[in-house]
């Protein structure tokens, strides 16, 4: 049996996942990686994406996250997030709906604050899109 690492997803609020898996993928602020046992010891930004959990070589779970930091060790990796929501539970209409929305947000914007909150919701949402993509292209 292969080594496994313990993976730990935290929100501010409790502990929403505490498991030993395969390997988790993760969406690094700057790209996409991997996290097996005996990983390098590193911390980095996550960006807004699915997370990936592998079990038995292959895809158990995904689980869209926000944005938030991840801590890595030989033995553990441990994101901490602000919202969380299995992939599987977006609605692709309301996210489509959300993109819609958001880019006007974009547009009518009269301050910076007003650009740059609006902004951030509407690159949630495009990450929001790709998650559903992803998943019905590897189903």
């Amino acid at each position: 049996m292969a080594e496994m690492v313990e993976f730990e997803l935290v929100s501010p609020e409790e502990v929403l996942v505490t498991q030993l898996v395969d390997m988790v993928v993760v969406p690094g602020g700057d790209g996409d990686y991997g996290v097996l046992a005996g990983h390098v010891p590193m911390i980095t930004t996550v960006r807004p994406g699915a997370i990936t959990i592998f079990e038995e070589g292959r895809v158990t779970d995904r689980i869209f996250v926000t944005g938030g930091f991840a801590e890595v060790t030989g033995e553990r990796i441990t994101i901490l997030i602000e919202k969380s929501v299995k992939v599987d539970k977006l609605d692709r209409a309301v996210v489509e709906q959300d993109l819609k929305n958001f880019a006007e947000d974009v547009e009518d914007a009269k301050t910076d604050d007003e650009r740059g909150q609006a902004i951030n919701k509407l690159e949630i949402a495009k990450a929001q899109l790709q998650a559903i993509v992803d998943a019905a292209a590897n189903h």
